[in-house]
């Protein structure tokens, strides 16, 4: 049983790096889970203080999360619909086999979205979508970079207590 643990908890470790650009996954959380897997199992003895410390960051990444690429559309000029058009572009640039569609993605979607709000005031449209690409980045690399920490701390500990494992 605790193979399977630590395979979930890898598992889900990896796929919070993955959702450090998919906003479809909340990144931090989700390795956060591969954690609690890896605590799961009965040769890791539990740190109850560990485990709210790595969880209070991932819930405070996450909840920034959605405040982060708002931020950059509203500092940049932005309106709501940039905002709308960024999360839209987003979702088509992770759809599209193009490479970096996502950043391409919240770029257009946010020019377009402005657009929308005001046909005619490209400048201020291009702006607000420089603001939202920023963003976006400035998001991905704060959730990327926490949930590389949370896979370093799941390698640590599993090689702490490896011998008991294999």
């Amino acid at each position: 049983m605790d193979i399977l643990f630590l395979t979930v908890g890898f598992v889900f470790v990896i796929l919070g790096i993955i959702g450090a650009f998919l906003p479809i996954l909340p990144g931090p959380l989700t390795s956060w889970i591969g954690l609690l897997f890896l605590y799961f199992t009965k040769i890791v003895p539990i740190d109850y203080t560990f485990l709210g410390v790595t969880l209070a960051i991932a819930l405070l990444i996450w909840v920034l999360d959605y405040f982060i690429p708002a931020i950059g559309t509203k500092r940049f000029g932005g309106t709501k619909y940039g905002v709308y058009g960024t999360t839209i572009g987003l979702l088509i640039g992770l759809l599209s086999p193009i490479p970096f569609g996502m950043l391409l993605g919240a770029f257009f979607g946010a020019f377009f979205g402005e657009l929308l709000y005001d046909k005619k005031d490209t400048n201020r449209a291009l702006k607000a979508s420089f603001g939202a690409f920023v963003g976006f980045l400035a998001s991905a690399t704060i959730k990327f970079s926490i949930a590389t920490v949370y896979l370093i701390l799941f390698f640590i500990k599993f090689w702490e207590y490896k011998s008991e494992f294999f």
